[in-house]
C-alpha cells in the first residue's frame, strides 16, 4: 500500500476521500467532474475565492523575482508591504508583524512573544495562559495546553502543561434561568476569580476568539463581555490576546472581528487562514508597538521558522487583502452575511432540528438539535451534524461540521462561503442546505428511536 496523507489521519477502514482537481470562485470540481459549491471556504479560509485571477498573477509575479530568502538574513519588498498593510487595516497601533506559516504556529508565536515581553519587563513569574472552554487554538504541544476541548486533547496529555480555563459565555445553550447578562456576569467573575486563584504575579495572558470559529460555532459574545475582561485584564497587568485565525481578515464584516468593539483593544493579534486565502501558507502575529520596544531592547524576538516571511506567501497575502479592500468585499461579508442570516431563518422556520443560527458576516453557524425547544441534541453516535453535510454533498454543497468534546457543547455546520460569492449562488447554497435537511428529517423519520433516545 502506498502510504498518502489520509492515511495518518483517519482511523483503519474509512473511506477512501474524494480527489479535488480544481477550483474556480466559489466552485471546486471533483475527479469526477463534479461541481461542488464550497459553502465553508474550505477550512473557512479561501476568502476571495478560487484561482482569483489577481492573487494568481501576483504569486507568479513574485515567484519570477525570488521565491526564498532567510527572514533572520533578508528583508523583502512583499515582506514589507503586507506588514505596512496590516498596519493600516489593523488600525490599533501595532508595533509589527511577525509571519509564520499559519494559525497554531501564530498562536504559539503569540504565546512566546508575550512571555519574553513578561520577562523583558521583569515579570518573570508570569506563564500561566487562561483560554477558556470550549476552544481550539491550535495543535502544536504548548497550544493543546490552552485549547479547551479535552477529546482532542487527551491522547497527548502527558505531554503538556495544562493551563487554567474558563467558561466561554455560550449563550444559546446557557443554563436555565441565567440571561444573556448573566452569563456574562459569571464569565467575567471566572476570569478574575481564576485569576485570584492562581496568583496575578504567574498570569501572563488570556487567550480567546473574540468570534468563535468551529469549537463554539461562530459564538458571539454580548457587547458587555469584551468591555469587561479588558477591564479585568488591565486590572491584573493580564495581556489579552485575540486568536482571530479564522475570524480575520474581514470574514466577519470589520477586518478584525474584534473591530466590532472597538474599547476592547487586545495587546496581541493572530491571523492566518483568510489573510492569505489559503493561496499559500501564512499566518500573523500583530503585537502593541511598546510590545516590541521592550522586546527589541532585550535582544529581540528568539523564535523563528525556515519559511517565515515567505516572499511568495507575504505577496499572496497582500494582494489577497487589497482584494478585499478594492472590491469592498468586507462591506459585502456585512450585506451578504444579513442575507444568509434571513434565509437561514426561514429554513429554521420550516424545520424542527435547527437550533440557533449566529455569527457575523459570512461568519456563521447552523446548531443542529433533535428538539427545539429543550434544545437536546441528537445522539453522538447519530453524527447528526456530519451526516447532514454528506447529504448536502450530495446535493452539490460542501459544509463544514462540528461536533466539540464529543458533543457535549452541541454540533453545528459552518456557513462560511468566500466573501465573493453572488446572491445568485447564495440561492444554489440555500437549496442545497434545504435539500439536505429536508433529506436528513426525512432519514429519521424512518428511525424514531432516534430521536426518542435523545
Amino acid at each position: 500500500m502506498t502510504l498518502r496523507y489520509q492515511h495518518f489521519i483517519t482511523p483503519e477502514g474509512t473511506k477512501e476521500f474524494p480527489k479535488v482537481v480544481r477550483g474556480e470562485g466559489v466552485y471546486i470540481w471533483d475527479s469526477t467532474g463534479r461541481r461542488l459549491l464550497d459553502g465553508s471556504s474550505g477550512a473557512i479560509s479561501v476568502n476571495v475565492g478560487h484561482a482569483h485571477p489577481r492573487v494568481l498573477e501576483a504569486m507568479r509575479d513574485q515567484m519570477g523575482r525570488i521565491i526564498y530568502a532567510h527572514s533572520m538574513r533578508w528583508d523583502n519588498d512583499p515582506n514589507e508591504r503586507l506588514a505596512a498593510r496590516l498596519e493600516r487595516l489593523s488600525n490599533w497601533d501595532y508595533g509589527a508583524a511577525f509571519f509564520v506559516s499559519g494559525g497554531s504556529e501564530a498562536n504559539e508565536a503569540a504565546i512566546k512573544f508575550a512571555r519574553q515581553v513578561a520577562v523583558a519587563r521583569g515579570q518573570a513569574s508570569r506563564f500561566k495562559i487562561i483560554s477558556r472552554v470550549p476552544s481550539y487554538h491550535g495543535a502544536t504541544t504548548a497550544l493543546l495546553g490552552i485549547t479547551g476541548d479535552p477529546d482532542y486533547a487527551a491522547a497527548y496529555r502527558p505531554m503538556f502543561v495544562d493551563m487554567p480555563k474558563i467558561d466561554a459565555p455560550l449563550m444559546y445553550r446557557r443554563p436555565a434561568g441565567e440571561s444573556e447578562q448573566d452569563v456574562v456576569d459569571r464569565c467575567v467573575r471566572q476570569l478574575e476569580q481564576t485569576i485570584l486563584r492562581e496568583g496575578p504575579e504567574t498570569i501572563l495572558a488570556f487567550m480567546i476568539e473574540p468570534v468563535g470559529g468551529v469549537s463554539t460555532g461562530a459564538l458571539v459574545s454580548p457587547d458587555s463581555y469584551s468591555t469587561r475582561i479588558r477591564e479585568i485584564c488591565d486590572r491584573y497587568g493580564v495581556m489579552l490576546i485575540y486568536d482571530e485565525i479564522m475570524s480575520g481578515a474581514g470574514r466577519t464584516g470589520k477586518f478584525l472581528a474584534g473591530h466590532h468593539w472597538p474599547d476592547c483593544r487586545p495587546d496581541i493579534v493572530t491571523l492566518a487562514k483568510g489573510v492569505s486565502g489559503s493561496y499559500a501558507p501564512l499566518g500573523v502575529v500583530l503585537a502593541s508597538a511598546d510590545m516590541v520596544s521592550d522586546v527589541r531592547r532585550s535582544g529581540g524576538f528568539k523564535h523563528g521558522h525556515t519559511y517565515s516571511a515567505n516572499p511568495v506567501s507575504c505577496a499572496a497575502s497582500d494582494m489577497v487583502l487589497r482584494v478585499v479592500e478594492e472590491d469592498g468585499l468586507m462591506e459585502r461579508a456585512r450585506n451578504l452575511g444579513a442575507l444568509i442570516k434571513s434565509r437561514l431563518e426561514d429554513i429554521k422556520g420550516k424545520t424542527g432540528i435547527i437550533g440557533d443560527i449566529r455569527g457575523l458576516g459570512l461568519h456563521m453557524a447552523v446548531e443542529i438539535v433533535a428538539d427545539q425547544v429543550t434544545k437536546e441534541p441528537f445522539p453522538a453516535e447519530m453524527r447528526a451534524s456530519e451526516r447532514i453535510g454528506m447529504i448536502c454533498r450530495d446535493h452539490g454543497l460542501l459544509l463544514f461540521s462540528r461536533r466539540t468534546a464529543g458533543g457535549s457543547f452541541g454540533e453545528w455546520l459552518m456557513v462560511c462561503p468566500p466573501l465573493t460569492i453572488s446572491e445568485a449562488e447564495i440561492e444554489e447554497l440555500m437549496e442545497s442546505f434545504t435539500a439536505g435537511i429536508r433529506a436528513f428529517e426525512s432519514e429519521i423519520s424512518a428511525r424514531p428511536e432516534w430521536r426518542a433516545s435523545a
